[in-house]
């Protein structure tokens, strides 16, 4: 029977290969292009064999819109019109769209969509690994009430456990790998009610380094470390209000504690020591702005070639955190900067690992309230203003649509944010009168894209994200899933029979 629909699946191929030559269509690039797709889709097997590996990469706030604007940007930066770029995670066979509403919001923060990741559960916004019986900032209730992280599991399988975020090491992303916590802001003690006897963030990161389940860590937030008498390596204060100094903590554990690019450069990875990595006071610099701090590829090809050398293999979690961040600024090129780091590390954990052994997951935590204006003509600068369409040719004509005030529109721009322009009144009242841009300025590293409701800052919004990936047990993503999803077939992909 197998012999015989495998046959079948061949001659149904082949005849549908010389059906194509008869149709006109069947001489364009882009019908030849589809047959090799549908081809190399064919190849496609799914891989059964245990995961040794697990790598979980997450852009927050890099939805499939805003994904979409760094293929645009990349293909562009790379001498192309963009559209048909192809990002590393793009070429991953298999695909699914995620739903991120947490338990109590139709619109999630990045705590229960991390949690939903690591924990199998979702949660209510603002919390971290705590079941959505308990209420935001319930210390009480929370104390009975955490999770048990995948980072636990796999640790307790005797694999190694790393944990990368460009954003603050303590921010929600990076925290839900180790952590639990009824309110996602007690990064450190300070803000911790009195009475509350649930430990910060922080110093649970510590605590879980001691217990041999983090191994390497490394993003920014070294204020949250240091006592707020203590100054930093670039003259900051610490945030820390009980006098404790976790630097000095880990480093007498025997921990490896680096600030800086050329410290980390120097580091001696992948013996018994944990290493923690503090490159800023709070989130690490933009891509776009960094200095004296490595790159989001380099710390995943050190973290990754540290953790290999266990034999039991390792769960890896990996965030572009400042992707998020570009985008409540409504600064599109930061965003897209950012975004293109952060493809470049998927690219480098793609050389470093064998996709036979290594399940690797790219995702988002959740999207923006990001916006793309029409019709652009192929090859608008994603950054710039939204050309017409060439009725003769490809690439667009060169001059701007403009709107019905009379004025050009840039590609991107936001619903909500700082940059509206609504502009409030003496009385309190709003009124706006958009500005006209010139492509000049709005391809400028610092301009801010137009948006329409005012807000101090512009919003998550709850569409769906992507997932991509490859390796063991990757072909279980497909369809529309509910996001915890992914820490089950994490989960399964490292105990598989």
């Amino acid at each position: 029977m197998k012999h015989l629909l495998m046959s079948t699946a061949a001659c149904l191929a082949f005849a549908a290969a010389s059906a194509a030559q008869d149709l006109p269509q069947a001489g364009s690039d882009w019908f030849t292009a589809g047959q090799a797709t549908i081809e190399a889709r064919l190849a496609v097997q799914p891989i059964t064999s245990r995961a040794k590996n697990v790598i979980l990469f997450t852009a927050d706030g890099n939805g499939v819109g805003t994904n979409y604007a760094i293929r645009l940007f990349s293909g562009q930066q790379a001498g192309g019109l963009g559209d048909d770029y192809v990002q590393p995670q793009e070429t991953f066979p298999n695909v699914a769209l995620v739903k991120t509403y947490s338990s109590n919001g139709q619109t999630p923060d990045s705590a229960p969509t991390a949690m939903a990741m690591n924990s199998g559960v979702k949660g209510k916004n603002g919390m971290i690994n705590i079941l959505d019986s308990v209420a935001v900032d319930d210390c009480a209730a929370g104390a009975t009430a955490g999770t048990r992280t995948f980072a636990e599991i796999v640790s307790g399988m005797g694999k190694s456990v790393g944990v990368i975020s460009t954003a603050r090491i303590t921010h929600a992303t990076p925290a839900a790998v180790y952590a639990r916590s009824v309110n996602r802001d007690w990064e450190d003690n300070s803000l911790i009610p009195e009475g509350c006897e649930q430990k910060d963030i922080a110093s649970q990161l510590l605590d879980q380094m001691k217990a041999g389940v983090i191994d390497v860590a490394l993003g920014g937030g070294r204020a949250h470390f240091l006592p707020a008498e203590v100054t930093d390596t670039e003259g900051k204060p610490g945030k820390r209000t009980d006098g404790r100094n976790l630097v000095d903590e880990a480093t007498a554990m025997g921990a490896q504690v680096v600030f800086g690019d050329q410290d980390f450069a120097a580091l001696s990875m992948g013996g018994n020591a944990p290493v923690l990595g503090l490159f800023e006071s709070s989130h690490m610099k933009y891509e776009a702005d960094r200095t004296g701090e490595p790159s989001l590829a380099e710390m995943t090809e050190a973290t990754i070639n540290a953790l290999s050398q266990n034999e039991n293999g390792f769960y890896l979690s990996i965030e572009a955190g400042r992707v998020d961040h570009a985008n409540h600024e409504t600064n599109a090129y930061r965003m897209l900067t950012d975004g293109k780091a952060f493809a470049d590390a998927i690219a480098k954990a793609m050389e470093l690992t064998d996709p036979n052994d290594t399940l690797i997951i790219v995702t988002a935590d959740h999207e923006h309230a990001i916006a793309f204006n029409g019709y652009c003509g192929r090859g608008s600068n994603i950054l710039g203003l939204c050309m017409e369409e060439n009725e003769k040719g490809v690439e667009h004509a060169g001059t701007p649509n403009l709107a019905d005030d009379g004025k050009p529109y840039t590609v991107i721009g936001y619903l909500n944010g700082a940059s509206s322009v609504l502009t409030e009144q003496a009385d309190g009242s709003f009124f706006g009168t958009r500005p006209k841009a010139t492509e000049e300025q709005a391809t400028d590293p610092d301009y801010v894209q137009q948006a329409l409701i005012p807000l101090s800052s512009e919003t998550h919004s709850g569409e769906d994200v992507a997932v991509f990936a490859r390796g063991p047990w990757a072909h279980l993503f497909g369809g529309v899933i509910e996001q915890n999803v992914i820490f089950h077939v994490m989960n399964h992909a490292v105990n598989a029979e």
